[in-house]
């Protein structure tokens, strides 16, 4: 048996990378195209494939040479505004593409597809924890994108026998406690992370975008994960379809939600200094506020988080862009 990582050398399939070798996996394929990833990313452990997923031939190829049994899928774009500004790349990158690889494993027999799904999908839900039941209103190409995908993924494995488990993150932040892997993405948009640059001298100034959402500070709340904890969260709906488990949806976040600005009081406490934050707009596409309930993954998937706490994540995420920076001194 052996899993196929796609999007593998990009931030959070980078750790996933890490989470199936740490957990004893012992034949792990990666592909990614490099558009957003780095190859220093990919575990030296992992086979790592510079290729695309919709490319049938070279997917169909490794599925076979690997006797691949799985598929983890993080491929795709993610940035909400540019979704809104260029909507028919996101319907490419994230749906067509996704057709094609579903379609790929299926003619391959592969058994079992995990998915990174988002919680874009059920749009402003509001200050209460939503439940994977609720209605699903997707305010931006990004969310919509995903949300069809996960609609094919359901009627591939309703018609093929394909089985799945669609996991929809909330806002994804952190790095590696070991410090092997984190953001690496010049000019990402995650608010740690750009936070974190701003403390760090990287950034001159941040952007707050909107004031004016009905939430207790004007700005928008998330509920801020790990990417640690979510890693381990695809490895145990990997043991689960594995050991037989049926097809699930389920939310991965902690079920409580911080503010913008209360994610750059913490990179403030961290780091010990002020920096410069600019109140501006509100961008396209931006729901109000969007916190997990993940009941469903805890009780699925056995899942408990280790790393639940905004200091702990920023603290991680600011080490990182320390172990980054010498980095690309080193590089020159």
């Amino acid at each position: 048996m052996a899993v196929l990582v796609t999007g593998g050398a990009g931030y959070i399939g980078s750790h996933m990378v890490w989470e199936l070798l740490d957990s004893g996996e012992e034949d792990v394929v990666v592909i990614d195209r490099l558009s957003t990833g780095f190859d220093w990313a990919v575990a030296p452990e992992a086979k790592f494939v510079v290729g695309d997923v919709a490319d049938k031939e070279l997917v169909g190829a490794l599925i076979r040479e690997h006797g691949i049994d799985a598929i983890i899928h993080f491929a795709g774009s993610i940035v909400v505004p540019e979704s809104v500004a260029d909507p028919l790349a996101y319907y490419e990158n994230n749906t067509s593409k996704t057709r094609t690889l579903i379609e790929t494993a299926v003619r391959a027999g592969v058994s079992n597809f995990i998915f990174s799904s988002t919680a874009a999908v059920y749009g402003s839900a509001g200050l209460e924890p939503v439940v994977e039941d609720a209605g699903t209103v997707p305010e931006s190409p990004y969310g919509r994108s995903k949300l069809m995908s996960e609609w094919m993924l359901r009627d591939a494995a309703a018609a093929h026998g394909l089985r799945y488990t669609a996991l929809r993150y909330f806002n994804v932040a952190g790095a590696d406690p070991k410090g092997r892997t984190g953001q690496s993405t010049p000019g990402a948009t995650h608010l740690i992370k750009v936070a974190s640059e701003t403390a760090l001298g990287k950034r001159a100034a941040m952007q707050v975008f909107g004031t004016d959402y009905p939430t207790p500070d004007g700005t928008c709340m998330r509920d801020y994960i790990h990417v640690s904890d979510l890693a381990a969260a695809h490895r145990l709906a990997l043991q689960r379809l594995r050991a037989g488990g049926g097809n699930l949806v389920a939310n991965c976040g902690y079920g409580h939600g911080y503010s913008v600005l209360e994610v750059i009081d913490a990179v403030r406490r961290a780091c010990g200094h002020d920096f410069a934050v600019n109140l501006g707009p509100r961008r396209p596409g931006d729901a109000a506020a969007i916190v997990a309930n993940s009941d469903r993954a805890r009780g699925e998937l056995g899942w408990v988080p280790r790393r639940d706490d905004l200091d702990l994540i920023v603290g991680d995420a600011l080490e990182w862009e320390r172990i980054l920076a010498r980095k690309n001194s080193a590089r020159g």
